[in-house]
């Protein structure tokens, strides 16, 4: 999303990155090392390196950069969607583009393209937060579904939501058969820490009906802008504010939805005895990773720091699960296109 003041299932995206696992730096920057030690975050996170490689670059006349999420394709690269409208194959090893295509909803019209899955069959799920939708892409971009969306999670005056702050993270749940979509923050009615994850479940030919619905809370001033599937069916959180003159803040979570109450029939979530929201535990702030060297456009409490949007699940390394990180520079000039690459236990 354009940020203001304020899997193929998870198993199978990993059967398919082996070629991420030699990802090398596209930048001049520090090498990996052996020991998660030297280059920690926190007990359970690290960071081996990061690139601007593709920051204020264009591919075939287009924009490459407003990175909204990233997703394992099915060949191995990687698909990286800028919340423009426009989807990008890139190269595992190098980061550099391979293709691009253009999307748009059924009238033509550009999207908020913000959240993403490649389907078991290359199909791209895709949201855009201008409703907010999911639809189903063609690789070549064509329409070919269109998810239902609970009514109270429209944007008003349609429903509940604010506008530029609904469907931000996608992803599947191991099997396949779960689809979930985190909202970035609260809607109308809601407290104001609680924010709403919709659930759907496939359907024959891979369609998908409108399933569970669960809490999940926020920590003050930040809102969720991806999430994705861990292989035992938690799923990893990324939660992310920016304060003016400051810089932003970005944590890393681990959470648990198992056992959170199914909201979908409570109008308005207000901390009510008997609602079990998702458990979540801080794996990591990214602002206490090393900073490698990397130097900030503006303001930033570490100037590795910056509007981190994307996040995808790489592979698995001694344990711990590879995880690339993207920030969306907006197209603007005190903002880069960075990718990050950590090492995660959970």
């Amino acid at each position: 999303m354009r940020l203001r003041t304020v899997l193929a299932t998870a198993t199978a995206a990993l059967a398919a990155t082996t070629a991420l696992t030699a990802a090398a730096p596209a930048t001049a920057t520090p090498a990996a090392v052996d020991s998660a030690t030297h280059h920690a975050c926190s007990p359970s996170v690290s960071i081996d390196r990061f690139s601007d490689a593709l920051d204020k670059t264009t591919y075939e006349g287009t924009f490459v950069g407003n990175f909204s999420a990233l997703a394992v394709d099915r060949d191995g690269s990687l698909a990286a969607l800028a919340d423009r409208s426009s989807l990008f194959g890139l190269d595992a090893r190098t980061l550099q583009p391979e293709r691009v295509v253009q999307l748009a909803d059924e009238k033509g019209a550009a999207l908020d393209s913000e959240g993403l899955v490649v389907d078991r069959d290359g199909t791209r799920l895709i949201t855009s937060e201008t409703e907010p939708s999911i639809r189903r892409y063609s690789r070549d971009g064509r329409i070919l579904d269109r998810l239902p969306v609970p009514s109270s999670l429209l944007v008003a005056p349609a429903g509940r939501a604010t506008s530029n702050q609904t469907f931000e993270g996608l992803t599947l749940l191991p099997g396949g058969r779960t689809l979930v979509a985190s909202m970035e923050n609260a809607i109308s009615g809601d407290s104001t820490d609680l924010v709403r994850f919709q659930t759907w479940t496939r359907t024959k030919g891979d369609h998908f009906r409108l399933g569970a619905q669960y809490a999940y809370r926020i920590d003050a001033g930040l809102g969720v802008p991806e999430v994705q599937a861990t292989p035992d069916g938690r799923l990893l959180v990324l939660e992310r504010g920016f304060t003016a003159g400051v810089g932003n803040t970005v944590r890393l979570y681990l959470a648990d939805p198992r056992r959170a109450t199914d909201t979908s029939g409570i109008e308005n979530l207000t901390g009510q005895a008997g609602v079990r929201v998702i458990k979540k535990r801080l794996l990591a702030d990214i602002a206490d990773c090393p900073s490698l060297g990397a130097t900030a456009k503006q303001p930033q409490p570490n100037p590795l720091l910056d509007n981190i949007e994307g996040m995808t699940i790489t592979g698995r390394d001694r344990g711990r699960l590879k995880v690339l990180l993207v920030s969306d520079d907006n197209q603007g000039a005190t903002q880069t296109t960075r990718f990050y690459y950590l090492r995660v236990r959970v």
